[in-house]
């Protein structure tokens, strides 16, 4: 069977996380996304575990589910060098166990616990226990595993399961990179709200016998990810090197010249883009037989709000988001497979939008330094001044 699934979300109890980030709001939200299975974010904390127990029904072998909705253990990890890793977690008797095992002054107040651990002394803990682990968004330039490593080995010392890319980055970069040829590659939201432009906005879609921690964990270590779904890689926030006060995108060279210092008095944070050509052995991406088709997302919320110029979580734009899901069913239907010449007896602007980006005809200006990038579409809507940039949300 065919599953989408998003391993890397955040609870209410994760710091700028907000307070809806709860089971009960997940598991619809999810459903009308597209999704069939949701990591659960966080398992690492007490109150959260409780919560889960509360919410949810053990489907048994990991899996806990609500109103139709499957839920994974997962947690992300803040290890040394402030470097995030991502665990994914046979059932919550082992959650616990290494939750108490965990040596972290504030797993009980954050979602995201901080350690001294290194990678290596992570993977060895958590695969005693099962669990698998891999690095979270690996390339961002504050906490992805390659801003302070020029290998995966000598972050883990050993082949850890997985690696995930981030919003910055697609599979066209990443297999520009050898070492990673033997790896499989996860694309997952990192969602810290309910809200259908964050849940889901990266997925994979895996084949798996059927929904257990077992068949999860050798589609992963069988490398049987069938596509991965990803955000259109500028569109992230540190996609480019760029300064994190004024978001002025700056020529790399030039920001080391000035020792990453920008004109406006704000640090620079290298890009995705420019730390993956520095470790890249490839000019052009080598994809190895087993890596799956990857297919770019803008979600369908920010979409609309580029048409009307109105805010994604405003009364205007959700409501039409809603009218298209009641008449397709989710939002990857909408995006991907819903008829154009349907979508337009909806919304025919919308149905242009959603042409548009089908054909990659949207123009994007990069995000970067922490600012996600801006979505530009003319498409002569009354309501606005054509070309009107937007800018994507922060968490």
């Amino acid at each position: 069977m065919l599953v989408n699934a998003d391993f890397h979300v955040h609870s209410c109890f994760s710091s700028a996380s907000s307070k809806d980030m709860i089971i009960k709001n997940m598991a619809p939200k999810s459903k009308l996304k597209g999704l069939h299975l949701l990591g659960t974010g966080d398992a690492f904390h007490p109150g959260w575990l409780n919560i889960i127990e509360e919410s949810t029904i053990y489907s048994g072998d990991g899996i806990y589910t609500l109103d139709g909705m499957d839920f994974v253990l997962t947690t992300e990890v803040e290890g040394r060098n402030r470097i995030h890793h991502l665990i994914i977690i046979p059932n919550i008797d082992i959650a616990r166990e290494l939750s108490e095992k965990l040596i972290s002054k504030n797993k009980n107040t954050d979602g995201r616990p901080r350690t001294r651990y290194t990678g290596a002394e992570l993977l060895e803990m958590v695969r005693e226990y099962d669990c698998l682990i891999g690095p979270a968004h690996a390339f961002t330039p504050w906490t992805g595993m390659y801003k302070s490593f020029d290998s995966i080995y000598d972050c883990y010392d050993k082949k850890p399961d997985f690696v995930e890319l981030g919003l910055s980055a697609d599979t066209f970069m990443a297999d520009t990179i050898s070492e990673l040829k033997d790896f499989p590659f996860l694309t997952n939201s990192d969602a810290h709200s309910p809200w259908p432009h964050r849940l889901g906005r990266e997925f994979n879609t895996l084949e798996i016998k059927d929904i257990s921690y077992s068949s999860i964990k050798n589609s992963i270590k069988k490398r049987e990810i069938k596509t991965n779904y990803g955000l259109v890689p500028n569109l992230g926030k540190y996609h480019m090197t760029a300064c994190i006060k004024c978001f002025k995108i700056i020529d790399p060279e030039v920001a080391k010249d000035n020792k990453m210092k920008c004109s406006c008095g704000g640090t620079i944070k290298k890009g995705v883009d420019y730390r993956i050509s520095e470790i890249a052995d490839y000019s052009e991406p080598k994809h190895p037989d087993f890596r799956p088709d990857y297919i770019h997302l803008m979600p369908l919320a920010e979409l609309i709000s580029a048409v009307y110029g109105k805010g994604v979580t405003t009364k205007t734009v959700q409501g039409k988001w809603q009218k298209l899901i009641d008449a397709f069913g989710t939002e990857i239907d909408v995006l991907i497979n819903s008829p154009i010449g349907e979508i337009s007896k909806i919304d025919l602007n919308i149905a242009r939008v959603i042409e548009s980006f089908r054909n990659r005809s949207i123009e994007v200006i990069p995000g970067g330094g922490g600012k996600y990038g801006q979505i530009l579409f003319d498409n002569h809507v009354k309501e606005r001044k054509p070309t009107k940039t937007l800018t994507l949300d922060n968490f």
